[in-house]
């Protein structure tokens, strides 16, 4: 109990409790730094430093390294944004070229003669006009006090305002490089005070942001592979941290309130001061503040353009094309009643991509092909949006020719000029597809992956290749990737930025809604689509067409005939034979992705996102008749017909050339230094296995079985696969090496399985179910041995089921087959 002394009692103990009044930390006591000498003056601390006049006047005192800061408010937040100038070229540790970190809300604050760097708690908040209610809250949740330094200067009048040294600061891993590398498996990297230094002739200030950078050194063992990829020095990493002090958007902007099918990212914090009966987590939409010029007007100019800087190191002709595809967006502004309210161009000469003032989309190199993305940098208040940030990995243009290449072989035809230039555009249509698709993202936009059941529906997708067969049977690439943004990518742009009164703001958002709806689209994000036991049906990465299996079946015609066509064509003349693997991977696996949006339809339950009261909650099984056909045709996927190889390809696959190496772009390999054709095989099995056993699917399989017995259940499902392949004796002559190839998609299902059962995911009535149709499998097996080669993985088969149903622990699972990555494409 609290005595109004200031008093409490616990436990029959006597406390002394202190609690700060306003939260303000210059009303405590000064501390005993305040009775040092007193500081310098401006004029004699400052006299001769260059310096840059804003937000925060910047002192640069070259020659003793330091960052002068004058700081003349205090008690007043502000946004602190890290960023890397330079990166460090591992798309495996990600810490990318012109990468941005978090933004914290921070606020200088005097106690005597030091000044502290505080981070107010944000994540916890009283909405309310009751002080009282507001400092409940603030004073039950901690802050953090991000740094200290002691006063260097100061001055009373005409105004007071001190001088610090922040350099100390800039010092600091602010950006969690650090910690990055760690999570990475990269091992402990520490700053090295002695090989990092403030860069001081970099500060810069401006009316609204001041722009400060260091050179900062760690120190570590030097052990990661990611790091020895690219370091010169792997056991010394040297990058550069940029920070940026910004101000706070002014009043004006009015958040909205995140709707889960607005196709929107949130941002939010908890709001206890909300009724008992309403969430305390309150979600806001971001987005950019967009003021017209006339407000009346349906379709008026704005006060303040949305404007991004492309890169201006990125070359051509993926310049023009990523100009091309990033200014897609300008339509659907209009269409929101905004007039000249978003546009792209090049960074001017002179700009600093750094400075927080420009939106920018950057061209990075790294080692290995990988991920682009696109980040919006917002005010925690409000979800107003800053900044956005576009990163656009170099090497991902590249994978896209090499798989276009290894699709039409256009090397050494007569028509290889013809050949090459449509690679060419349909290359670049890829590029504009992506800068879209990522400029979405900084503007406020997540993934829609159903989009793509409506065609060329939302660059808010991902985007497979469109692939067919044309009239004389050759793949056709000419509408690989559609162009321009799609009727959702409209409707995000409405549903972000369109004005409404006050009182009708709700209500014209829900009809949006229920508008795009009726058009046929629904909205599925990442965190339903990413996972191997996913179960809605529309919920799909890279996946294309309206009904998944005939595009599945189309997917295989054009593998089948980019199979038979593969050949010496698809390799440029200035790369070494040895490469000719690397081409046929994304041939040879090109069904991937569509592998996957079969198998959703086994188990497959649709949903909707939606708030209560809407009457959209409710979940719908795929179709038993469905679920049928998407298992035959992942059966198919696991026999000797579709996974073997065809001998022009056998027979042209080469070693490596002397100093190349092999690397995880190629398939693994157990008969080195030769292409190993089984462990591709394997390979390629797992692409299937790892859906159709995903514990997910198979708990959902049972449930549904028990609802409704037209359903497949496990022992249905699995009675099918163990007689599309372990039962499978008919092997095609027509198919190299069939019997061998059968058999290590048998092993491949397998071993699987097992592994489903040991990870300890099953409920116990499906591992029950699971358990029981591995028996039966094993009784089969004894009984029915076969001949040849064939006899021997069945007997061996049969005792290793024997051995681990009798006792788990006494079996060594094999090893899962490695798939050679396929994403990002």
């Amino acid at each position: 109990m609290k005595t109004s002394s200031g008093l409490c009692r616990f436990a029959g103990v006597l406390l002394f409790c202190c609690s700060v009044v306003s939260g303000n930390l210059s009303a405590a006591e000064p501390t005993p730094a305040s009775a040092k000498t007193a500081p310098a003056t401006f004029a004699s601390t400052t006299h001769g430093l260059p310096s840059a006049t804003g937000f925060f006047d910047v002192y640069r005192d070259v020659a003793k390294g330091r960052v002068l800061l004058n700081i003349a408010v205090f008690d007043t937040p502000f946004l602190l944004v890290t960023s890397l100038p330079y990166g460090l070229g591992s798309n495996d540790v990600g810490l990318d070229r012109g990468q941005s970190g978090e933004s914290q809300l921070v606020e200088f604050r005097r106690i005597g003669a030091r000044i502290f760097l505080v981070e107010p708690n944000t994540r916890y908040r009283a909405i309310s006009n009751d002080v009282r209610e507001r400092e409940d809250v603030r004073q039950a949740f901690a802050e953090s006090v991000l740094w200290a330094g002691d006063i260097v200067a100061e001055e009373t009048a005409p105004n007071a305002h001190v001088l610090i040294d922040f350099s100390s600061y800039l010092l600091g891993d602010r950006h969690g490089i650090a910690a990055r590398l760690k999570a990475a498996k990269q091992g402990d990297y520490s700053i090295d005070k002695d090989r990092s230094a403030a860069l001081v002739a970099e500060s810069k200030s401006f009316p609204d942001n001041t722009e400060l950078e260091a050179l900062l050194t760690f120190k570590g063992a030097g052990e990661g592979e990611y790091v020895r990829d690219v370091a010169m020095d792997a056991e010394s990493l040297t990058l550069r941290q940029h920070l940026s002090l910004v101000r706070l958007p002014g009043p004006g902007f009015v958040p909205r309130i995140y709707h889960p099918a607005s196709g929107a990212f949130s941002t939010g914090f908890t709001d206890l001061a909300q009724p008992l009966n309403a969430s305390t987590y309150v979600r806001y939409q971001p987005r950019f503040r967009l003021d017209k010029t006339d407000p009346s007007s349906a379709l008026s100019p704005v006060k303040k353009p949305i404007v991004f800087y492309l890169d201006p190191g990125t070359p051509e002709p993926v310049r023009s094309a990523l100009l091309d595809g990033a200014n897609w967006w300008k339509g659907a502004f209009e269409q929101a009643g905004f007039k000249d309210a978003y546009r792209v161009e090049l960074l001017p000469p002179g700009a600093d991509a750094m400075d927080i003032r420009y939106n920018m989309i950057n061209w990075v190199h790294r080692s290995t092909r990988g991920w682009s993305y696109g980040e919006a940098i917002s005010d925690p208040r409000t979800g107003e949006i800053i900044r956005g940030v576009v990163t656009l990995g170099s090497d991902r243009v590249r994978q896209d020719v090499l798989i276009m290449e290894s699709l039409l072989a256009p090397y050494g035809r007569s028509d290889e000029a013809a050949r090459k230039q449509q690679i060419e555009a349909a290359v670049l249509a890829r590029q504009r597809q992506l800068a879209a698709h990522e400029v979405g993202h900084a503007l406020g936009f997540a993934h829609n992956f159903a989009a793509s059941r409506q065609g060329n529906g939302s660059v808010m997708d991902y985007p497979h290749p469109l692939l067919s067969l044309d009239a004389a049977g050759e793949i056709d690439i000419t509408h690989a990737y559609g162009v321009g943004i799609g009727p959702w990518d409209n409707f995000l742009v409405k549903h972000a930025y369109g004005q409404f009164a006050p009182e009708q703001e709700k209500t014209a958002l829900a009809a949006l809604r229920a508008d795009i709806a009726k058009a046929g689209f629904g909205y599925m994000s990442d965190a339903d689509a990413r996972a191997p036991g996913s179960s809605h049906p529309d919920a799909l990465l890279w996946d294309s067409g309206t009904d998944t299996l005939k595009t599945f079946a189309q997917i295989l015609a054009v593998r089948h005939k980019a199979l038979d066509g593969f050949s010496e064509g698809v390799l440029g003349r200035d790369r070494q034979t040895g490469e000719l693997e690397v081409r046929l991977v994304p041939v040879y696996l090109l069904h991937r992705y569509q592998v996957e949006a079969v198998a959703r339809l086994l188990g497959g339950v649709s949903y909707q996102y939606a708030m209560g009261g809407e009457g959209k909650a409710t979940n719908t099984f795929v179709s038993a008749p469905q679920q049928q056909a998407a298992l035959q045709a992942l059966i198919t996927t696991l026999g000797a017909k579709e996974l073997a190889l065809p001998t022009n390809v056998l027979d042209l696959l080469t070693p490596p050339g002397a100093e190349y190496n092999r690397s995880r772009e190629y398939f693994a390999t157990r008969t080195a230094p030769v292409f190993d054709a089984v462990s591709a095989v394997e390979a390629d099995a797992m692409l299937t296995t790892q859906f159709l056993f995903d514990p997910s699917r198979l708990n959902r399989l049972e449930w549904q079985h028990a609802r409704d017995a037209a359903q497949p259940g496990i022992a249905t499902v699995l009675d099918q696969v163990f007689h599309g392949t372990w039962q499978s004796e008919n092997a095609d002559v027509s198919v190299p090496a069939a019997s061998a190839v059968q058999l290590a998609a048998n092993w491949v299902v397998l071993d699987s399985l097992l592994a489903t059962l040991e990870g300890g995911q099953l409920h116990a009535q499906t591992q029950a179910d699971v358990r029981d149709s591995l028996a039966q499998w094993q009784h089969w097996l004894e009984k029915n041995p076969g001949r040849e080669i064939v006899a021997s993985s069945r007997r061996d088969a049969a005792n290793f089921i024997a051995k681990y149903l009798a006792d788990a622990k006494s079996v060594k699972l094999h090893a899962l087959p490695v798939i050679p990555p396929g994403a990002p494409i």
